[in-house]
């Protein structure tokens, strides 16, 4: 690998770190994932967390396994994307650390968790908790790296796709735990129920709000809270695009990629404009 001696750990496997993951190891880096058991991840086609409850999973040209921390390293400079399992920083040594959590805010990633630390979105200040930030909205700034201050702030909104912003979402009526009757990828028509909520008060549906494609699914049986995220629909029908890394996943990876090559300039003494 071109920077085989330049590990970097992403926390979050999601579909927006599998983005960072997938230009960082197609750029040469070898990359650490660390994630939850079981993760919420909702793009589960497209995302690397997926090894955990799989075992093993595929994403475009990417091979990613759950792994035992004591063989991350070895198994990332050898091509493969190990995904470890816990909440907390690996007690791993690394060059870099990038959190791809996209929890909106800083809840434990510090300055002094690596030489470079990259955070994603809002919940970064360069300076106080990370060294740079990526711009996570859509819009013109997406994907551009900050050395300075912080991301846009959280809008509460996900961005517009073909006049959908957060419609597009699917929220969990009520706490419980989901059971779906319909899979990513499938095509369903407004009113349509994808799936339930069941909880000890009752079943509680889960209605598409247009015509559109199943985007995301979080796992079945996961238990969730009310008005959490738990998938989405996209009025964007093509069913290839499942399977694909996303262009704002990709974008933001572009952003993390230009940050570590940045530092490794500046480590060494290539002059900045």
């Amino acid at each position: 690998m071109l920077f085989a001696d330049f590990p970097v750990l992403v926390r979050g496997g999601g579909d927006i770190g599998t983005g960072v993951v997938m230009r960082l190891h197609r750029a040469g880096f070898p990359v650490v994932v660390s994630e939850l058991d079981p993760p919420l991840t909702v793009r589960r086609q497209v995302a690397v967390s997926t090894a955990v409850t799989e075992g093993t999973t595929k994403v475009e040209d990417l091979e990613a396994v759950r792994a035992e921390l004591e063989q991350a390293t070895a198994l990332a400079r050898r091509g493969t994307i190990p995904v470890v399992v816990g909440e907390s920083l690996p007690d791993l040594e690394v060059s870099a650390v990038v959190d791809a959590r996209l929890i909106k805010r800083n809840i434990d990633t510090t300055i002094d968790d690596a030489p470079l630390v990259v955070g994603l979105g809002p919940g970064f200040t360069v300076g106080e908790n990370c060294h740079a930030v990526v711009e996570t909205m859509r819009g013109h700034t997406l994907g551009r790296v900050y050395w300075e201050g912080s991301a846009l702030a959280d809008t509460g909104q996900p961005g517009v796709v073909r006049g959908r912003g957060g419609e597009r979402v699917l929220r969990a009526p009520a706490r419980g735990l989901v059971h779906w009757s319909t899979e990513i990828g499938e095509l369903v028509a407004e009113g349509e129920v994808l799936g339930h909520i069941v909880s000890p008060q009752g079943r509680f549906p889960v209605i598409s709000p247009f015509t559109g494609l199943v985007r995301g699914q979080i796992a079945e049986r996961a238990l969730v809270a009310e008005g959490y995220k738990i998938g989405d629909v996209d009025p964007r029908t093509d069913l290839d695009e499942v399977h694909l890394v996303s262009d704002k996943a990709l974008s933001v990876g572009g952003g993390v990629l230009e940050a570590l090559l940045v530092h490794l300039g500046r480590l060494q003494g290539v002059p900045q404009e």
